[in-house]
């Protein structure tokens, strides 16, 4: 079996996330992770918190908080968060931590060996106001290409160009909202990409036919409008100081790394976290250091946001192949467009649609995995709206596999008692039946390895359907009347599905899965994945077999909670 290595972007520490950043980055990258694991390879999935750079610097002020304190508040916060969602991540990090400081100065000093990193003067925006300099996101204006107003100085969430401070209409300060600003020379390390650019496009050259169209256009945008030189220091007193053995002015000055400079590489210190934990058993570098090299390579997959993309398509790159060490460089970039709220984005930090923190206080996990994914933005945007969620959670979740679950198992116990009863021997309508699961089984593995999330979905819920149609077809409540065997022997082959269910939904729905699956008192509770053949024979769960009946598992939405979830977060604009 293969070894993947999976991360998903790193969510900033200023906050719990939105549904549109769970299903851009960490929860296809779980369903990935949970679905590899299931068939047998050898799975690590990394990520963190996101923890340097101006974010984290307003949010503690904003708190009123040191800001080590803050991110290690607000790191707990996001954890219990993804916990609730099920997200099976092996290690989740923070960018903040010794590890990452370590790699990354070392990454910083390798560079510079290498000719690739220089020292620059430069004009900077400072602030009399706040009496220092101010870093990217601490200047805020209108963007110069699409008028967005509350554009930031390093990217237009809007239109997700990257500027410059500088480039802004109208700056002002964000911490004290001063439009009083200078331009003042100030001295910073520059990553000297340039250098870089025929390096880079050779290696995208090599992987972006495999990419999503998405993420192949992004970086040969930018890879066509030229890598320039760019800043990766900034003047904050918050992130990986540059180190005074390399460059004692600028340490003394108090530089830190730019936050897109240390956070990529937080991947790999997070790796080195987790391994840190067990050193006796576990080696971070067979997965990150010559992993292109040995018997068993490894193979990295990325999931992300199309803002990301450029990051880790082309400047994390250029990082990686600067540093002249054989890092492991990605494999696939996933990359997905915006999931919006009714045709509008959702937004951290204005707060607009609905936050993962909410959604599980409204309904568990499983209601929102189900819906995110099987929607999930990949060809272009998707829209949010509590009409469609509650129709999707209604028709497929209740009506098509909770519905027959419990009437399959409920049926069976008023009439057979609490085990699986034997009947007749398999038919032609099972035989046939076992033919088109196989069938919808190696359609749904095909979509999930090509990482193809709506087509899975699709596939997942045709295997839902097709049981119950042989329901339909078989219609036990009549058959009992004249044939108690044939009975017997459909409602011990719908518990098979049943069982099948519990295994090949897990990747979407774990906790729904794990009460189908715990329903049958098997010896081997595990969720292995189904094979052809034991698809096509429908025998997991043999006759006898001890069930219980398990607790709804999926309750309707009611028109009065749709009424209720519009009033508290609002509807369609009028």
């Amino acid at each position: 079996m293969a070894r993947h290595l999976i991360t998903s972007a790193l969510p900033y520490i200023n906050g719990i996330k939105h549904l549109g950043n769970m299903v851009g980055s960490m929860l296809p990258a779980d369903v990935y992770a949970r679905y590899l694991r299931q068939r047998g390879h050898d799975v690590l999935y990394i990520c963190a918190t996101d923890e340097h750079g101006t974010p984290a610097e307003l949010a503690a002020k904003e708190r009123g908080l040191p800001v080590d304190e803050f991110c290690a508040q607000a790191h707990d916060a996001q954890k219990a968060v993804y916990d609730g969602f099920e997200l099976a991540f092996d290690y989740f990090g923070r960018s903040s931590s010794p590890e990452n400081r370590e790699i990354t100065q070392h990454f910083a000093r390798r560079l510079n060996e290498n000719g690739f990193i220089e020292e620059r003067a430069i004009r900077q925006v400072y602030s009399p106001a706040d009496g220092r300099f101010l870093p990217d996101r601490y200047v805020e204006g209108t963007c110069p290409h699409c008028g967005y107003d509350k554009a930031r100085g390093d990217q237009c969430e809007n239109c997700t160009r990257v500027l410059d401070p500088t480039d802004l209409i109208n700056p002002r300060s964000a911490i004290s909202g001063s439009t009083d600003l200078e331009v003042r020379e100030t001295k910073h390390l520059f990553l000297l990409q340039s250098k870089l650019q025929h390096e880079v496009e050779e290696w995208v050259a090599r992987h972006e036919d495999e990419w999503p169209q998405l993420a192949s256009s992004i970086a040969r945008k930018w890879l066509n409008e030229g890598l320039h030189d760019r800043a990766i220091t900034r003047d904050l007193d918050w992130g990986v100081p540059v180190p005074a053995d390399t460059w004692p002015e600028l340490a003394a000055e108090g530089k830190v790394f730019y936050v897109w400079f240390d956070a990529p590489i937080e991947y790999i210190g997070a790796t080195k976290e987790w391994a840190d934990q067990d050193p006796q058993d576990r080696d971070w570098k067979s997965w990150w250091y010559e992993a292109d090299t040995g018997e068993n390579p490894v193979r990295y997959t990325q999931f992300m946001a199309k803002d990301n993309v450029p990051f880790h398509t082309v400047m994390f790159p250029a990082t990686e192949l600067g540093v002249r060490e054989p890092w492991k460089k990605v494999d696939y970039v996933k990359a997905f467009n915006w999931l919006t709220y009714y045709g509008g984005k959702f937004s951290t930090s204005q707060r607009r649609g609905v936050f993962t923190d909410q959604a599980l206080d409204i309904l568990p996990a499983d209601y929102w995995r189900y819906f995110l994914i099987a929607n999930a933005p990949e060809s272009d945007d998707s829209s949010f709206t509590w009409e469609h969620f509650t129709a999707t959670v209604n028709k497929d979740l209740a009506d098509t596999l909770g519905n027959f679950v419990n009437r399959v198992l409920s049926f069976s116990r008023k009439r057979f008692g609490d085990e699986v009863p034997a009947g007749a021997a398999a038919g032609e309508s099972e035989t046939r039946l076992g033919e088109e699961i196989a069938g919808l089984l190696a359609e749904y593995e095909t979509q999930m390895d090509a990482l193809q999330y709506r087509k899975a979905a699709a596939a997942l819920r045709a295997l839902w359907s097709a049981g119950n149609s042989y329901l339909e077809e078989k219609a036990p409540w009549l058959e009992i009347k004249t044939n108690p065997e044939g009975a017997a022997l459909t409602l011990r082959t719908a518990m098979n599905l049943i069982h099948l269910y519990s295994v090949v939904s897990q990747p979407f729905i774990p906790s729904s899965a794990q009460a189908m699956r715990s329903a049958f008192a098997l010896a081997d509770d595990t969720a292995t994945w189904v094979t052809a053949d034991g698809a096509r024979s429908l025998d997991s769960v043999p006759a006898g077999t001890a069930f219980t009946v398990p607790p709804v598992l999926f309750a309707k939405i009611t028109d009065e909670d749709l009424e209720a979830y519009k009033e508290r977060f609002g509807g369609a604009p009028e």
